[in-house]
């Protein structure tokens, strides 16, 4: 077996403004640390409007098509914005999610990672926001369940922000437990311990300077009980790595030694469960730095694990 790493050259050309932290150097980082593990590398497709509508409606999906400029950028909001080449980046991102878990689900590879941006999990059912069009991670888990026929798929997000997105598309769905560990209060303010869903939606909000003990222990105590007892059949990872203790936007304090961590116990459920299928997808991490050494560090996990 092997890892997949599913990108394409075109989510280098979504251009956000200068100073703008969701830069294109940000995928430059994670593929150039990449570079000496051995992976299977793979270009993310087109999504499939059908794939994209399971996620949203279609007056979403037609808003962010009729959005996109033939130059220069159109802001949807404060942070949001659109260049020329965002439209096709946004449909490769949430496509090469697709991909992953189509890689993964036949055998083809035993895990793999979704090197994308736009990032996805701000993204609401009709809101693009937070540098984010469309719900990556949830159209690549309804594609596992509608497409494949699995029953139950997790995804946990260790993205220091919260995926208000992520929980907006599926916390009406039973099939699909999210599980999020991210700083509180900050951005965008969402994801306290009381927002459950149809009791499918675990927060653990983490206080500003929380570390590396802080973290694992929520994650031994928490978020892995709650996995291990949902017993998916996938297990999809929102991979940010901006709780890092450089990261400028945020103030966890979290090492890359945590980021491997952490992944080897999903991996370790992941065999329990799911035959050890795992898909990632990036999603924040602005030191370009600290997120090329901890994405490194990730896939580093799923390399070895895969063998």
């Amino acid at each position: 077996m092997a890892t997949a790493v599913v990108s394409h050259k075109a989510c280098f050309n979504h251009i956000t403004p200068p100073g703008h932290p969701e830069q294109v150097a940000r995928l430059d980082a994670v593929l150039t640390a990449l570079d000496d593990l051995e992976l299977v590398h793979v270009q993310a497709p087109m999504a499939a409007e059908d794939d994209l509508l399971r996620a949203h409606p279609a007056h979403h999906v037609a808003a962010i098509r009729d959005a996109a400029p033939d130059e220069g950028w159109r802001s949807l909001d404060a942070d949001t914005h659109m260049s020329a080449g965002t439209l096709e980046a946004a449909y490769r991102a949430a496509g090469g999610v697709v991909r992953a878990v189509d890689m993964a689900l036949s055998g083809e590879v035993q895990n793999a990672f979704a090197a994308v941006r736009p990032p996805g999990h701000h993204a609401e059912r009709d809101t693009a926001m937070g540098f984010c069009f469309f719900g990556n991670v949830v159209v690549g888990a309804k594609h596992a369940l509608d497409h494949h026929g699995l029953s139950r798929v997790a995804i946990v997000d260790f993205d220091v922000h919260h995926g208000n997105g992520t929980q907006d598309l599926m916390e009406d769905d039973p099939r699909i437990l999210f599980c999020s560990t991210h700083q509180s209060p900050l951005y965008p303010g969402t994801g306290q311990a009381h927002e459950v869903g149809v009791d499918n939606v675990l927060n653990v909000p983490l206080a500003e300077g929380t570390g590396s003990q802080g973290f694992r222990a929520v994650m031994q105590n928490q978020v892995l009980p709650r996995v291990d007892d949902f017993a998916p059949e996938l297990i999809i990872i929102s991979a940010g790595f901006d709780a890092h203790a450089a990261d400028p936007l945020a103030g966890l304090m979290l090492t890359t030694d945590d980021f491997a961590w952490v992944t080897h116990q999903l991996c370790d459920l992941a065999e329990r469960h799911c035959d050890g299928r795992v898909v990632s997808s990036l999603e924040g991490g602005y030191d370009l730095e600290a997120l090329g050494a901890s994405a490194r560090a990730h896939v580093a996990v799923l390399e070895e694990r895969s063998r």
